[in-house]
């Protein structure tokens, strides 16, 4: 496992004491990364330390967050930290909770100085993601999964199996604690991970999740090459676009154009689905003068005066019915 972690040699400011960061919840999968990177981090030159993410969510999350500083000590790793966050209830508790996940290990790194955050993330997490994605119907880039490196996160264990991991937990003595949220069958991913990829296994044979994770590699090679190319020939601008630039163009790209288009009028990215997608797309293919289409995070859009326009807030009052 700790060969995954050599890439950690390729950071701006290795070899020269640049600090990582491990993301720890005191799971085996992010307790055997904090062991590894541990190891791997001072032979690259980097400094190796550790930040755990307190939800309170259940009554012995102070406790846990404890242990896994002591945990996290007796590792080597230094600094330590531990850092209590609020979790809302936008787009249900799972994605709340990585919400603010996510923004608490991306304050640590700042303040700290962090070259990276390292997640535990592995290949049957990675599974578990796009069954998830393929449930939701939301495309290429919801089959792609989770990136192995995106802005300061980075996830090197996700060519390596749960059981892997585990393995490196009883090895070293380490002692990861079990999550019940895990076994919550009313969460998604609990289902899938107890529930769904088990029965795939039995009935289609061994190997299903490492050919979910070749999928997700696939599809966001895919991903990435259309949405660079989308990218160059975006037709919006300050959130409106011609409906002439967009009916003639093919629909990975104006489909494309759209999602990007809605990002940038302040809808959650996790909150923006196909559907919404779809109702953009119904202005421009099935145009009967309808209203205003609402997002999340409050934004619309709007076809008005031969034009689409996608605007944050509250959306425009009324409807103008346009025969272009």
């Amino acid at each position: 496992m700790r060969r995954d972690l050599r890439d950690l040699r390729e950071l701006p400011g290795a070899h020269r004491g640049g600090l990582v960061l491990v993301a720890c919840s005191g799971g085996a999968d992010s307790l055997a990364l904090a062991a590894a990177t541990a190891v791997e981090a001072p032979a690259a030159g980097l400094r190796a330390g550790l930040v755990t993410v307190d939800h309170g969510l259940h009554p012995a999350s102070a406790t846990v967050a404890a242990t896994v500083l002591e945990q996290g000590r007796g590792l080597g790793l230094d600094p330590v930290r531990a850092t209590r966050v609020d979790v809302g209830r936008t787009g249900g508790p799972e994605a709340a909770a990585r919400t603010a996940r996510y923004a608490a290990l991306r304050a640590a790194a700042e303040e700290l100085g962090a070259l990276a955050v390292l997640l535990g993330h592995t290949l049957d997490d990675q599974a578990e993601t796009v069954l998830l994605g393929l449930a939701r119907g939301s495309g290429t880039r919801s089959l792609a999964g989770m990136p192995a490196v995106r802005g300061p996160f980075r996830r090197p264990l996700l060519g390596v199996e749960r059981a892997v991991v585990r393995a490196a937990c009883a090895a070293e003595g380490l002692e990861p604690w079990a999550d019940p949220a895990n076994a919550d069958r009313a969460l998604a991913r609990a289902r899938v991970r107890h529930d769904v990829l088990p029965l795939l296994e039995d009935r289609l044979g061994p190997g299903v999740a490492r050919a979910l994770a070749r999928t997700a590699r696939a599809a966001r090679d895919d991903a990435d090459a259309l949405d660079e190319i989308a990218a160059a020939s975006d037709p919006f601008t300050g959130g409106a676009a011609a409906v002439a630039d967009l009916l003639p163009a093919r629909p990975a790209l104006r489909r494309r154009w759209l999602r990007a288009a809605a990002l940038g009028a302040g809808c959650p990215a996790g909150a923006l689905t196909a559907a919404h997608v779809d109702a953009l797309e119904a202005l421009l293919l099935d145009w009967r003068g309808q209203g205003p289409v609402h997002l999340p995070g409050g934004a619309s859009g709007v076809r008005t005066c031969g034009r689409l326009v996608l605007s944050p807030g509250a959306p425009p009052r009324g409807r103008t019915p346009q025969t272009s």
